[in-house]
């Protein structure tokens, strides 16, 4: 195992499309949504010790989520949580994370990795994690890796590279989420992937990208690379963090950068981004219905997503396509073909309700 392999675990979102089970004081990472007996994040930190030692794998995540993760991830120490004081997107807490780990350790090669991706094959993951590993270890690029699409979907960003014979493709734009004639267009030309969100490179790079592009950002966390992995880091970043732009990494560097570099992935992926997108995962009964949990009875009814508590008794009738969640004092009774509409529902409802 490579001592200057590092990796950053992302684990700071809401996942409000998974309510009500996710909400803002228990996120979806920290719940069994699979029912594999493992929760989310308690399952991505498993597959990276594989290949990372576990001291230099960092957790990103909320203030509020710190006692969270000390509890679902055995062996994690202090140190190796990054608590947030304030929600700032993706780049602000990469670029904090990554000179931290520069302190650490200057010839580091890193991982970004989201804590609530379903990821079928392991090995081939960490098959296509050592070969990004070894071109970042000795090239100046920011790679990621991209999914062959299935099928047109218009809920994930594009990325579109120039085609070559050379397992890593050099990537020509990103693009935004499509409507359905664009994605099938994407689809035709065959050099279209799904961005992963998944991200790898030496932390010289990264921050040389940060230092061109965020030059702002970057001398704000700057000042304070003294006291990063002291006791006087918590201090600095409580003050500092919060003034921070509220950014993601894409658009903060990887759209603009030039020398950006995608394997497209040999594994099995989904973002789990929703209750439809857990229910193409799991096994379906006779009629297409996926039941967690529940004793559930289903008549004449078809592709409806049921999950419930073991001791809930579920009796549907004449219902198709449905997702039908109960927790707790909350009940979501949603048809699938709406569930992105879900996430502003809850808004306006309140996360926590």
């Amino acid at each position: 195992m490579n001592s200057n392999y590092y990796a950053i675990l992302m684990a700071g979102g809401i996942g409000s499309r998974f309510w009500p089970l996710s909400t803002s004081e228990l996120p979806k990472q920290f719940h069994d949504i699979l029912g594999t007996g493992e929760t989310l994040i308690q399952t991505t930190y498993r597959r990276l010790k594989r290949m990372i030692p576990s001291k230099n794998i960092l957790i990103l995540t909320n203030a509020q989520y710190g006692e969270l993760v000390k509890e679902q991830l055995e062996g994690v120490k202090d140190h190796q949580l990054l608590l947030e004081p304030a929600m700032r997107n993706t780049a602000p807490c990469i670029l904090y994370a990554s000179m931290k780990i520069k302190k650490m350790d200057p010839n580091a090669v890193l991982v970004v990795a989201p804590s609530d991706h379903w990821i079928e094959n392991e090995t081939k993951f960490l098959d296509d994690l050592q070969l990004c590993f070894d071109h970042c270890q000795k090239n100046d690029v920011l790679m990621t890796l991209g999914i062959k699409p299935t099928f047109p979907n218009t809920g994930f960003g594009y990325i579109q590279y120039e085609k070559s014979d050379q397992p890593i493709k050099k990537v020509e734009q990103f693009r935004e989420k499509p409507d359905y004639q664009t994605a099938k267009s994407f689809l035709a030309q065959g050099n279209f992937l799904w961005n992963a969100g998944i991200f790898i490179w030496n932390v010289e790079s990264v921050l040389g990208a940060f230092k061109k592009f965020q030059p702002k950002m970057y001398q704000q966390l700057e000042q304070g690379y003294q006291v990063l992995n002291t006791d006087k880091e918590d201090e600095f970043i409580e003050r500092a963090y919060p003034e921070l732009e509220k950014i993601s990494i894409d658009y903060a560097i990887m759209e603009r950068s030039e020398n950006i570099y995608v394997l497209p992935a040999n594994f099995d992926w989904n973002d789990l981004g929703t209750w439809g997108s857990l229910y193409q995962e799991l096994e379906k009964d006779q009629q297409q219905n996926v039941i967690i949990g529940a004793q559930a009875k289903l008549e004449n009814s078809h592709g409806n997503m049921v999950h419930a508590s073991e001791e809930k008794i579920v009796v549907i009738r004449d219902l198709d396509d449905y997702i039908v969640i109960d927790r707790d004092d909350k009940l979501l009774i949603y048809p699938k073909s709406k569930e992105q509409e879900v996430k502003n529902v809850i808004d306006q409802l309140g996360n926590s309700k």
